[in-house]
C-alpha cells in the first residue's frame, strides 16, 4: 500500500469520525444491519434501512460510498443513508472489497452482487423493483457511473467479465462530486492512488477502461449530477455532462455553495447541514419523479 493510500485512510476516517460524532440511530429508521451479500464477511456486507412507518413495499436507493477506492465502509455512510430512508426509501448501504488488498474492478463486482442482492430479496425486505435507484460519491459515483454504462451497454461489460442481472436497469441515478475522466497521472500522488488501484498499474489502456464519461450511450439512466464551489473534483462535471447532453440523457445539474458559503467535497454527507438537506431533499425529489 501506498504511502498516500495510508493518508487517505487516516485523514478520511479522522474527518468522519468528526463528522458523526454524537449522532444516533433516528426514532423513526429500522435497519438490518451486517447482512451478507458475498462469500467474503468482511467486506461483502450491507445494511438496510426502512422508515418505521411504512409498511410493505418501498422505492429503493443503493448507496455506493466514497472514498478514493482505498477507503470506507458502510458504517462511514450510515447516518447520511438513513436520513435518505426518512425521506421515504429503503436504503441499501453496503461495504465493498478495496484497493490495494483488492485491485479493480473487484468494487465493480462488488456493486453487481448487490444489485444481484436486491433483487433476490426484495419480499424479504419489501423492495418495489419498479423503483429502483443508486447513488454514488466521489469515488463512488465512479464506480456507479462505470456500472450505469454497463447496464446499456453489455459489451462494454464484457470487458469486466461482469454479467449484469438479465434486463436490468436504474430508474435514475445521482453522481455526487464524482470522478468520471482519469487521464495519465499528472503527480506522483495520483500515480501512487493509481498503482494501487489497478492491477497492472496506469496504462492508457487501462485507464480508458476507467474512464466512464465517454462510454454514455442511448439507455443511461436519468442523471442527478452534482457538486460543489469547494469541491476539488467540481471539474469533473464538465466532462460527463456534455455527454449525457449528447446522447440526450435526461440529467439535472447542481453546483451547491456560493461565495460566501463555500461548501467542500461530499458536503451532503454531514446530515448536521442545512445545505446537504437541500441537496438531498433535491435528489430524492429527483428520483420521486422517476418513479413507476
Amino acid at each position: 500500500m501506498s504511502l498516500v493510500s495510508m493518508y487517505i485512510r487516516y485523514d478520511f476516517a479522522k474527518g468522519d469520525r468528526k463528522r458523526d460524532a454524537g449522532l444516533k440511530t433516528p426514532d423513526d429508521v429500522i435497519r438490518y444491519d451486517d447482512i451478507e451479500y458475498g462469500k467474503d464477511r468482511k467486506w461483502q456486507i450491507l445494511d438496510v434501512y426502512r422508515p418505521k412507518s411504512v409498511e410493505g413495499k418501498l422505492p429503493v436507493i443503493i448507496s455506493v460510498h466514497g472514498g478514493g477506492w482505498v477507503y470506507g465502509t458502510k458504517e462511514t455512510y450510515q447516518f447520511y443513508c438513513m436520513s435518505l430512508a426518512q425521506r421515504g426509501f429503503a436504503v441499501v448501504n453496503f461495504t465493498y472489497r478495496l484497493a490495494p488488498e483488492h485491485k479493480y474492478p473487484a468494487q465493480i463486482e462488488d456493486t453487481n452482487s448487490v444489485i444481484s442482492w436486491v433483487l433476490n430479496n426484495s419480499e424479504k425486505y419489501g423492495f418495489d423493483l419498479n423503483n429502483v435507484f443508486a447513488l454514488g460519491d466521489s469515488a463512488g459515483g465512479h464506480l456507479l457511473s462505470v456500472y450505469a454504462a454497463m447496464t446499456c451497454d453489455r459489451d462494454y461489460a464484457a470487458h469486466y467479465d461482469i454479467e449484469i442481472p438479465e434486463a436490468f436497469h436504474f430508474n435514475a441515478i445521482a453522481l455526487n462530486c464524482g470522478v468520471y475522466h482519469q487521464d495519465m497521472p499528472e503527480n506522483k500522488r495520483k500515480g501512487a492512488l493509481l498503482n494501487d488501484l489497478l492491477p497492472k498499474g496506469w496504462t492508457k489502456k487501462d485507464l480508458d477502461l476507467l474512464n466512464s464519461f465517454d462510454k454514455i450511450k442511448e439507455g443511461y439512466p436519468p442523471t442527478f449530477v452534482m457538486s460543489c464551489n469547494g469541491d476539488f473534483l467540481k471539474d469533473q462535471v464538465g466532462f460527463i455532462v456534455p455527454e449525457l447532453e449528447k446522447h440526450k440523457i435526461e440529467h439535472a445539474v447542481k453546483i451547491y455553495g456560493s461565495d460566501d458559503n463555500v461548501l467542500g467535497h461530499v458536503f451532503h454527507v454531514n446530515i448536521r447541514l442545512k445545505d446537504a438537506d437541500i441537496c438531498n431533499d433535491e435528489e430524492c425529489a429527483f428520483f420521486k419523479a422517476h418513479m413507476r
